[in-house]
Order: C-alpha cells, then structure tokens, then sequence
C-alpha cells in the first residue's frame, strides 16, 4: 500500500489536517462496507438525501447519531427464533454500522423508514458568519476619511 506524504500542502494551508484523515479512510479497504445498501443524492445544490436498505428492521432497532462532521447509522436487529424451519435465508438480518464523512456545514434535516428504506435527508446550512462579506476601505484624502466599499467576492459552493 502506497502512503503519501501531505505535509508540502499543510504548509500553505491552514485548517485542512482532517482532509488527511479523510484521504486514510478513503484508501484503507473495507470489505464489510458493502452492507447495508445505500444511495447518496444530491437534490438540489445545498440538499442531499442518503437512503439505506435496511430490510427486516424497525424503527426500535435503528440509531442515527450526527456528531460534528460524521454520521453513523447503527442496526441491530431482533433475535426472533421463527416458528418454522428455513430451507434458504436470503435476507441479512445482520448488524450493522455505517459511517459517512460530512462536509463543513451539512446538518441532518430528517429521517424516515419507509417500504424497507431509510431516508436521511442532509442540507447544508453556512452560517451567516462564514458567508462572504463586503470590507469597506478606508483611504485618507487630506484630513478627512474616504470608505470605498470593495465588491462582494462570488460565493462558491464546494460538493460534498
């Protein structure tokens, strides 16, 4: 497995030490990953819906946790010794946990579980704050204090 060396890009960046975590988590295989299902859409360009197959489990058997930048879906299904005898069991009632990576400023609206699918819904909410702002410039004409204001820089949005 190759390793990179990101140290030349945290020198002219500043805040960016989690995209190496990121990068690590992307690269490590993880062979369990492939359960539950699941499909990520992008609806419109500040909301996401996450939906999951999550057959044979029920309301009292999922938890949804969003904890800063991640969301973790955990499943735990019922031990219920059925009444008759399987001859094939095709449908995973296994457990489950299932993490996800969100970007800066993607909060989680909503859950549903219908017809055997969970829908997360996602949308991202940037704080009035962190919005891009106009800075007057202040020049000095003689005595007296000219602002010119300075044009708005175009908000860009980066996909999550």
């Amino acid at each position: 497995m190759r390793s990179y060396d990101l140290s030349p890009l945290f020198r002219s960046t500043v805040g960016f030490d989690r995209l190496s975590r990121l990068l690590e988590t992307a690269t490590t295989g993880d062979e369990a990953a492939s359960y539950p299902p699941y499909n990520i859409e992008k609806l419109s360009e500040d909301s996401y819906r996450i939906t999951m197959a999550v057959a044979g489990f029920g309301l009292d058997d999922l938890n949804i946790v969003a904890h800063q930048n991640s969301l973790t879906v955990t499943g735990k299904a019922k031990k219920d010794e059925p009444a008759g005898q399987f001859l094939y069991r095709g449908i995973a009632g296994r457990a489950f946990e299932r993490r996800f990576q969100l970007a800066d400023f993607i909060k989680v609206t909503s859950a549903s579980l219908q017809n055997g699918l969970l829908h997360i819904e996602l949308a991202r909410e940037v704080p009035e704050a962190m919005k891009p702002r106009s800075i007057p410039i202040i020049t000095a004409a003689g005595n007296q204090s000219v602002e010119v204001e300075a044009p708005a820089p175009a908000l860009t949005q980066q996909a999550a």
